[in-house]
C-alpha cells in the first residue's frame, strides 16, 4: 500500500548534510516527495510503499550523519499527491527559530585528500569543504542554514560547483559552503600596512617563507585571526612574547597531523579522540622529555597545548612549513580576537610582521577551544570553536531568560524551551572591546532564537561589568551567588536536580555575607542553597595585589598562625622595606580582606614551597604546584580540623607542611597537600549526609586534585559528578545562573 507522510523534525539537522542524507535515503527506499529547511528544523513529505517507508524511517534515525541529532520527530498522515521525484526545496522562514546552529567542523579526511591531489580541481585550495566539514557558526547570519544566510552568499557558484551541488551522488550535494579556486574565497598576503604582496597560492607560499625566516604572521582563520610563528625558533617565540606582552604564559602549538603530535607528547586514547574530533580543540597533554626544543613555548610546564590542523589553510601551511607552529589568539591583551581585516591591521600591526588574509567575512569571534583529560573524561576548559553553540538540555527551564555570567572568562546564555544555549568564550570583561562583544553576543543569541527576555540572571557581585549591564535592563533581575551558580552549572550539565552537595573551589566569588568566598561546601536544595562548610579565612595582604603575588597570600597564612613572628623567619622574597610596610598593613588590617578561597590556598602553598612567589599569569602558581605533585605518588596527607561551625582549619596542615619542607622533597609536600584536600572533602561529605556530590570551580581544572577527590569520595560510597562539556571555571557560570531561574530565587 502506498502512503504519504509528513515529517516535522527538530534537533541538530541543519549544517550537517541532513538534507542530502535524506534525499539519498529516499532514493534507496523508493520514496518520492521533498525536504526543506524551516526555522524550526526540517520538513519532509514522502510517498511510497508502507513497508519501504518504515525502512526509510528506521534508517533515518539509525544512520544519521556525524553531528546530526533528532530531538523530536512528528509524523502525520497526508492525502496522496503522487510526487514524481524526491527533491530538495527552497528553505522557508515561517516561524520563530528553533533549529540549532552548528559549530564549525574540522576538515574531513576526504577534503584533505582533495587539497593534496594534483588531479583534483580542489588541489591546494585553502577553502575546500563539503557537507561533512567546514565553517558553520562563524559564518552564519541566521537560520535556516542556507548559503544565502551565510557569508558565502556573495560567492556565486561556477558551473562545475553548481554541477556538484546538484548531483545527488556527489558528497558536495547541497553543501552550502561549496567553493573552488574559480568561484570561491581567495587568499592575500599583506605587509603590516596592508599592502598586497601576493595572492592565491603565491600568498600561502610567501607566508611560509616568512615563517621560516622567523617572522610573525597574523593569519585569518575560521573564527578570527591567529598569530603564528616558528615554534622551533626560540628568538622568534620570545619576540612574539614581548610584542604580545605575554612573558611566561604557555602558547599552543598547531601541527600537521597526529604523527607530528606524537613526536611532542605522550598521547592517550582519549586525548587522541579529542585531537582528531570534528571540534579539533587544543588538547593539554604530557610533553615528552625529548620535546625540550619547545621549552620557550610552555616555560616550566609539563603539559603542552597541541591542536591538529583543522582547516584546509592550516593543512597546506603546515605541510609546506614542515614544523610545528605557535598558534595564539590574534588579539591585543585582554581584548577579543580580531575578525575583520581592517581591525586586525589596526590592532595587530605592532605584533605581526605580515598578514595572511582572505575575503570571506567572519561574523562572530571564536577562539580555539581548550580541553584536557580529567578523571578519564575529555573536559572542556575553554568552550568556543567546535563546541559553541551546541545546546544543553535542562531538566527544568525558565523560558525567555538571559544569563550574563561573571567578570572573568565570560560567557552568556539564553534559555529556549528546555534548552540552554551557552555562548562561545568571550574573555575577561576588563576592556571596552570585550564589553562591546559581550553585548553584541547577547543580541546575537536573542535575534538568532527570537527570544524576548523577561528576566536576566547575574552574579551577586554588583561591581562586575555583567552585573552592571543587567542592572540597566528594564526587565526582571535576579542575582545568583557565584558558587551556587558554579554548582548548578555542573548539575545542569549532568541532568541533576536537587538535593546535592556542591564542592565549589575557586579563586574568589562574592559571598552572601559580603566576604570573599572560594572554599565552599554548599547544600543544594529545591529552595536554593545553604553554606554547609567552608575553609577558615585568611588575609589577602594588599587585596587584589595578592592575586598577582602568591607570596603575599603565604604571608597572610603565616601571620594568622604566628603573628609578627612570621617575619622573623621569612623566606618569601620580600625586601626589608617591603616587610616594614607589610607589618604595618597586617597589624592594622589595612587592605587585608579575608577569604576562604582554595585557589588562594594553592597560591600560598606554592609560595611556601618555593615553587612560585609571583604569578606571571592567572593560575601560574597553582599550575606549577600541580605539575610538582604529579611527580610523586605518596598517599600520605596532612592533619586538619573541622570546627563545630563546620569551618575547616588549615593550620595543622600548614604547620606540618613547613616541617616537611625542611626534610622532604618539594613534590612530596605538593602531593601530600593535594591528598589532604581530598580527605577534607570526604570528611565534610560524610557530615553533610548527601550522597550526590558535584565538583565545580576553577580549582577543578587541576586533574590531580579532581581525580584524588573523585576517587576518595567514590570509594566512600558517594556518587560524584564532574564537568565535561561545560568549563568548571567561570566559563560555566552563565549556565548555572540560567538553571537557577528554574528554582525559587
Amino acid at each position: 500500500m502506498r502512503v504519504h507522510s509528513q515529517l516535522e523534525i527538530q534537533g541538530m539537522v541543519q549544517g550537517v548534510g541532513f538534507r542530502p542524507f535524506v534525499a539519498r535515503l529516499a532514493t534507496r527506499f523508493e520514496q518520492k516527495g521533498w525536504i526543506k529547511n524551516t526555522s524550526l528544523g526540517v520538513l519532509i513529505s514522502i510517498e511510497g510503499s508502507d513497508a519501504s517507508q518504515q525502512k526509510f524511517l528506521n534508517a533515518l534515525q539509525t544512520e544519521l550523519p556525524p553531528f546530526a541529532e533528532i530531538s523530536d520527530l512528528k509524523r502525520t498522515a497526508k492525502t496522496l499527491v503522487n510526487f514524481e521525484r524526491f527533491e530538495i526545496l527552497t528553505s522557508i522562514n515561517d516561524a520563530p527559530t528553533s533549529a540549532f546552529a552548528l559549530p564549525d567542523i574540522a576538515t574531513c579526511p576526504e577534503c584533505v585528500k582533495d587539497i593534496f591531489n594534483s588531479q583534483s580541481r580542489y588541489y591546494r585550495y585553502p577553502f575546500t569543504s563539503c557537507c561533512s566539514c567546514g565553517a558553520r557558526y562563524s559564518i552564519t547570519t541566521r537560520q535556516p542554514y542556507d548559503r544565502a544566510n551565510t557569508s558565502m552568499a556573495e560567492f556565486i557558484l561556477c558551473a562545475d560547483c553548481k554541477h556538484e551541488y546538484q548531483s545527488m551522488e556527489n558528497r558536495r550535494f547541497h553543501a552550502q559552503t561549496l567553493a573552488c579556486p574559480t568561484c570561491g574565497v581567495q587568499l592575500s598576503f599583506w605587509d603590516e600596512s596592508g599592502y598586497v604582496l601576493a595572492e592565491k597560492d603565491a600568498a600561502l607560499k610567501m607566508a611560509v617563507e616568512q615563517l621560516k625566516a622567523g617572522k610573525i604572521v597574523a593569519m585569518k582563520g575560521i573564527g578570527g585571526f591567529q598569530l603564528l610563528v616558528d615554534a622551533t625558533n626560540r628568538e622568534a617565540v620570545e619576540r612574539l612574547r614581548k610584542r604580545k606582552n605575554r612573558p611566561m604564559k604557555p602558547f599552543a602549538l598547531v601541527v600537521e597531523n597526529l604523527a607530528a603530535a606524537q613526536k611532542l607528547c605522550k598521547i592517550s586514547e582519549l586525548e587522541q579522540t579529542a585531537l582528531t574530533s570534528p571540534a579539533a580543540p587544543i588538547v593539554l597533554m604530557k610533553r615528552l622529555e625529548s620535546s625540550t626544543t619547545f621549552e620557550s613555548v610552555a616555560p616550566q610546564q609539563s603539559l603542552l597545548g597541541v591542536m591538529l590542523a583543522y582547516s584546509p589553510l592550516h593543512h597546506l601551511l603546515l605541510h609546506d612549513f614542515g614544523f610545528p607552529l605557535v598558534a595564539t589568539s590574534g588579539n591585543r591583551f585582554s581584548e577579543p580576537i580580531c575578525i575583520d581585516d581592517t581591525q586586525a591591521l589596526k590592532n595587530l600591526a605592532s605584533i605581526a610582521d605580515y598578514f595572511l588574509v582572505h575575503n570571506r567575512p567572519i561574523l562572530r569571534p571564536l577562539d580555539d577551544s581548550i580541553v584536557r583529560v580529567i578523571n578519564k573524561k575529555i573536559t572542556v576548559l575553554r568552550r568556543a570553536r567546535g563546541y559553541a553553540p551546541l545546546p544543553i538540555t535542562l531538566k527544568n527551564a525558565s523560558p525567555n531568560t538571559f544569563a550574563v555570567g561573571g567578570q572573568m572568562k565570560n560567557t552568556v546564555a539564553i534559555s529556549y524551551k528546555n534548552q540552554a544555549i551557552l555562548s562561545q568564550h568571550l574573555g575577561d570583561l576588563d576592556s571596552e572591546a570585550t564589553r562591546q562583544q559581550f553585548q553584541k553576543t547577547l543580541a546575537d543569541l536573542q535575534n538568532a532564537y527570537a527570544v524576548k527576555p523577561v528576566r536576566v540572571m547575574h552574579d551577586l557581585h554588583s561591581d562586575y561589568v555583567s552585573s552592571q549591564f543587567a542592572a540597566n535592563l528594564n526587565i526582571e533581575k535576579h542575582a545568583v551567588q557565584h558558587h551556587y551558580a558554579h554548582a548548578l552549572s555542573c548539575m545542569a550539565e549532568n541532568g541533576l536536580q536537587p538535593p546535592a552537595l556542591g564542592i565549589v573551589w575557586d579563586g574568589s566569588g562574592f559571598g552572601t555575607d559580603g566576604t570573599i568566598w572560594g572554599g565552599e561546601f554548599l547544600s543544594i536544595h529545591e529552595k536554593g542553597f545553604e553554606r554547609f562548610a567552608h575553609f577558615r579565612t585568611f588575609p589577602l595582604v594588599g587585596g587584589s595585589k595578592a592575586i598577582q603575588e602568591p607570596r603575599r597570600v603565604a604571608l597572610g597564612l603565616l601571620y594568622e598562625i604566628y603573628g609578627e613572628k612570621a617575619f622573623s623567619d621569612l623566606d618569601l622574597d620580600f625586601s626589608i622595606s617591603e616587610q616594614a610596610l607589610l607589618k604595618i598593613a597586617l597589624a592594622k588590617q589595612l587592605n587585608c580582606p579575608k577569604t576562604s578561597s582554595v585557589g588562594r590556598l594553592f597560591d600560598a602553598v606554592a609560595s611556601l614551597l618555593g615553587v612560585c612567589h609571583v604569578n606571571e599569569y592567572e593560575g601560574h602558581a597553582a599550575m606549577l604546584l600541580e605539575n610538582c605533585a604529579t611527580t610523586n605518588e605518596t598517599k600520605e596527607y596532612y592533619d586538619f580540623k573541622i570546627g563545630d561551625s563546620m569551618v575547616i582549619d588549615w593550620q595543622p596542615m600548614i604547620k606540618q607542611l613547613l616541617l616537611d619542607k625542611t626534610t622532604q622533597p618539594t613534590n612530596y609536600c605538593a602531593a601530600k597537600f593535594h591528598n589532604t584536600l581530598a580527605k577534607i572533602s570526604v570528611a565534610i561529605a560524610q557530615r553533610a549526609n548527601q550522597k550526590i556530590v558535584v565538583l565545580s570551580g576553577g580549582c577543578f581544572q587541576n586533574a590531580r586534585l579532581t581525580e584524588n577527590i573523585f576517587t576518595e569520595l567514590t570509594n566512600a560510597g558517594f556518587t560524584v559528578h564532574c564537568h565535561q562539556n561545560v568549563p568548571p571555571n567561570d566559563g560555566g557560570l552563565a549556565l548555572g545562573q540560567l538553571y537557577a531561574a528554574s528554582f525559587p530565587i
